[in-house]
């Protein structure tokens, strides 16, 4: 079939602009466009504009035409071009450093650097830095902000450089908010206005994240999501996203939730049920008449968490509420053009399409209550009345534990912390602090206690960390701030903070009394990720939950309480007060919303973005076509990743006499594998540091030393609660063969290395889980790891680690201890040679009585560019070859 001409002549206004018009399909095709889900619309708009006859063909177009009615058995791949890149500073900064490391391979290969440079608009928004070092005052955001510039002006330095010295690349400085809020409130368009070959062209807003919570957008009807850092790169440099044309599944809405009930209770809830309802690697997609009942800010809380449900994205179509939103946040003009595109183009959902799915489930908004989910996972949901009970069962199993609690659950009013105790309360994250409802909420509660003669327990760290700083703005025009503040939730600073592990430090006498007697204390975040040792690694229950309930928890100070029947405090007078006297009102709520959440915070706050404070004004960086690297840097050091680079495919042999570096169970997260947090000073990471001269009180924390590789080698599989098979202490160790000595996993993977073993990870269900940190490959590639055998793997990381050379394989219905493997055997991998897209390979494990366990696994490069990607040794290598080949 030969596809018409899809463009066409839009005018809004006065301006004239071309489009490419799905809708024309239909017309001349006899296509059923409107039986397809929206988000798989956007996609077909994005391969129909880009149609070359080369990377994207006019067969891509017929293929997605046919969503839903092809053999599901037989993949149907897509070359999908975002229109832009979405990065944070964590994310980024080893982004930046790997394209810089690139100009410089460039240079040495007598090509020209500037060969390396972003083909599509990049923004990098620097707001994972900031930690809560101070809090409860009113001079905590200057404190945190200058100490936040001290400890990371080399890589800030970095990041100028990179927005003075790459076309196509924005840097929002710290201090702004949030990258995802930001996107949200300011950087997405929803309809991308564009210049090519003279046209003025309009399309959807598309995009890739190197954070797993880019997914946010979703809820404005922008289709993004997380991928690995390297993807992104090769996306910026002009490769498509080579995928899958995904499976979607309907998410039918219903109902009316009840008062009281929040967006945040509303995401547990839905995270929990499509996470048994195994969506993971699927598109997510929100339907049905209960979507008038949630704001697009709810919407946008329920699409950040896809990646804690296991979706690619949680997508909320174009509607009336997308255009009110646009309107509140002063971009009237954009509202009018995105309604008459995407009416005109078949991307205004008005209810009435009879879209078709991949598989659809109701959910009747009217049945969610409140809740929290913890203490390590996203999806273990808790209804409120359940809390403490739960709470009891994992945490006081024992009598010493009981009684180091029983004293302080019993007295009226706690004194001193103990197991139970909430250590951390904080206000944060990008999923909750998008939202007014939830905020002015939040706001509405602390006036309500404060009024009753509420305080917070001394032992309780408070801090709230908006995502933009119009959040500030309408709390303090409301009146609201203040109470907030007067129960210690003063402004701690505008980034990420606890949500990401950047808690600070806990006061020394609780730190002492937690290691002392092995107490079990809690945090209260409003965030959307509470794994192992991620807000604080001395604190081992943390809780997500609304911002309200963060307030009622913090004033009670501890977690193991029944909030419906018991106070939450007493007053001035010495009266009980309950949650219920002081909860927050929704009609309250709204009005304050209407009044107070006004356009011109939103114009004032983004009119100057891109400039930073005086902070990074001062920083002096120069424009360059590569980049100056300082030798003696314990931040920014020039990686190794090419310093093997070959023009040719590198020879993939069979995989003999591997031994397992470790030997993991099931969910394991790239906060297991990827170091982030705080650098123990015990570990490799912490000795490498204190040999270069580095006091303990100056390490900063992985994330801000993401550009150093050889703390970040030392530091993969670093986390302090891993659970490796092989020995049986928690931490970052494991089991040398065949010596059977008990080393660091890092000093075992060295001593591989000078012996010249190749290494494999064993791991289980879902390993990968999390955050779409590059440096759970990268790290795991430096530490000589060949392949990693799985049950399943989540989605980015198997990207991630594909992206970096190492295999991806999963076992064939069965499990590493099904097999009867215990890590200690000889793993030899054949039939790499022949490989194929998706092939089964033989693994033989040679156990130490000479017997040999002999079985399948399956290859998860999934299509031929990712195959071609492991030839060359990577994304970046490929990338690579490829510019070079051109110059």
């Amino acid at each position: 079939m030969i596809l018409p001409d899809c463009r066409q002549i839009l005018n809004i206004g006065n301006e004239e602009y071309t489009i490419h018009n799905i809708s024309i399909l239909e017309e001349k095709c006899d296509a059923d466009i409107k039986r397809l889900p929206f988000s798989i619309r956007i996609l077909l708009e994005n391969l129909l504009r880009n149609i070359d006859d080369n990377i994207v063909t006019g067969q891509d177009v017929l293929n997605v035409l046919q969503w839903g009615r092809h053999d599901k058995n037989k993949p149907i791949l897509i070359p999908y071009h975002p229109a832009r890149v979405l990065m944070q500073d964590f994310t980024g900064v080893p982004a930046v450093v790997d394209l810089a490391a690139m100009r410089d391979a460039v240079k040495d290969a007598g090509g020209d650097p500037e060969k390396i440079n972003p083909l599509v608009p990049v923004d990098l928004v620097i707001d994972h830095s900031v930690q809560v070092d101070y809090h409860g005052s009113e001079d905590a955001v200057e404190k945190n902000v200058k100490k936040e510039y001290q400890r990371n002006s080399e890589r800030y330095k970095l990041l100028k450089w990179a927005q003075k010295s790459f076309k196509n690349f924005r840097v929002v400085p710290p201090g702004s908010g949030i990258c995802h809020q930001i996107n949200l409130e300011y950087l997405s368009e929803v309809i991308k206005k564009d210049t090519k070959n003279d046209n003025r062209l309009l399309y959807p807003d598309t995009l890739v994240g190197t954070d797993s919570h880019t997914t946010m957008i979703n809820g404005l009807g922008v289709l993004g999501w997380g991928v690995g850092g390297i993807e992104a790169e090769a996306v910026m440099l002009g490769q498509p996203c080579s995928m899958t044309l995904p499976e979607v599944v309907g998410v039918n809405l219903t109902g009316k939730p009840d008062s009281g009930v929040t967006a945040t209770d509303i995401v547990l809830y839905i995270t929990e049920l499509l996470r048994k309802e195994n969506v993971v690697e699927k598109f997510v997609e929100f339907t049905g008449p209960g979507m008038e009942n949630l704001s697009l800010t709810d919407r946008a809380t329920i699409a950040n968490m896809a990646p804690e449900y296991g979706a690619t994205v949680g997508f909320f179509p174009v509607d009336s509420k997308t255009l009110d939103y646009l309107k509140m946040t002063a971009r009237d003009d954009t509202a009018e053009l995105v309604k008459q595109y995407s009416r005109k183009c078949s991307l205004f959902y008005s209810g009435n399409d009879k879209v078709e799915f991949s598989k659809k489930i109701d959910i009747d908004l009217t049945l969610v209550k409140s809740c929290i989910s913890g203490p390590s996972r996203p999806q273990d949901r808790i209804v409120l009345s359940n809390v403490k009970d739960a709470f009891l069962k994992e945490f006081q199993s024992g009598d010493g534990d009981a009684e180091k609690s029983s004293k302080f659950i019993k007295h009226e009013k706690i004194t001193e912390p103990g197991t139970g105790s909430i250590v951390i309360a904080a206000l944060t994250s990008c999923t909750n602090t998008s939202n007014p409802f939830v905020m002015i909420g939040a706001g509405l509660a602390a006036k309500n206690a404060v009024e009753k003669g509420l305080k917070v327990p001394w032992f309780v760290k408070t801090s709230l960390s908006p995502g933009s700083r119009v959040v500030g703005n309408y709390l303090e025009d409301a009146g609201l701030l203040h109470y907030l503040e007067e129960l210690g939730f003063h402004i701690a600073g505008f980034g990420c903070m606890s949500c990401i592990g950047n808690s600070g430090s806990l006061d020394p006498k609780i730190e002492k009394s937690i290691i002392d007697n092995d107490l079990k204390v809690a945090a209260a975040v409003s965030g959307n990720r509470n794994f192992e040792a991620r807000i604080h690694q001395s604190v081992k229950a943390n809780y997500l939950m609304s911002p309200v309930l963060v307030v009622m928890y913090a004033l009670a100070g501890r977690i193991d309480i029944d909030l419906d029947s018991e106070p939450v405090g007493y007053s001035d007078k010495g009266d009980p007060v309950f949650m219920k006297d002081i909860w927050p009102d929704s009609r309250d709520i709204e009005k304050l919303i209407l009044n107070h959440v006004k356009p011109k915070f939103f114009k004032n706050q983004y009119s100057s973005i891109f400039q930073g404070d005086d902070y990074w004004q001062k920083l002096d960086v120069k424009e360059s076509s590569t980049f100056l690297w300082d030798n003696d840097s314990l931040y920014i050091r020039k990686p190794s990743f090419f310093e093997d680079f070959s023009h040719k495919d590198f020879n993939i042999e069979d995989l003999k006499g591997a031994r397992a570096l470790l030997v993991l169970g099931d969910s394991v997260t790239t906060d297991h594998i990827s170091p982030a947090g705080a650098i123990p000073k015990d570990y490799p990471a912490g000795r490498y540091l204190m040999d270069k001269g580095v006091e303990p009180e100056n390490f900063n924390s992985y994330g801000s030393r993401r550009g150093n590789h050889e703390v970040m080698m030392r530091g993969t599989f670093g986390n302090i609660r891993i659970k490796n098979s092989l020995v049986s202490e928690q931490g970052s160790f494991t089991l040398k063969f065949p010596e059977k000595i008990i080393s660091s996993v890092f000093k075992a993977s060295m001593d591989y290395k000078k012996e010249t073993v190749p290494l494999v990870v064993l791991g289980g269900k879902e390993y990968g889980t999390g955050s779409s940190r590059d440096w759970a490959a990268k790290g795991t590639l430096l530490l000589g790891v060949k392949a990693v055998i799985a049950e399943s793997f989540e989605r980015i990381h198997r990207s991630n680690l594909l992206g970096m050379g190492v295999l991806p394989l999963v076992l064939k219905g069965t499990s590493w201890d099904k097999l009867g493997l215990t890590g200690s055997e000889l793993f030899e991998i054949t039939g790499l040679s022949n490989m194929k897209p998706g092939s089964e390979l033989i693994v033989n494990a040679s156990r130490e009585d000479g017997s040999v366990r002999k079985f399948c696994v399956k290859s998860r490069l999934d299509t031929d560019v990712e195959l071609e990607y492991y030839k060359k040794g990577g994304i970046l290598k490929y990338v690579l070859a490829k510019i070079l080949k051109s110059s």
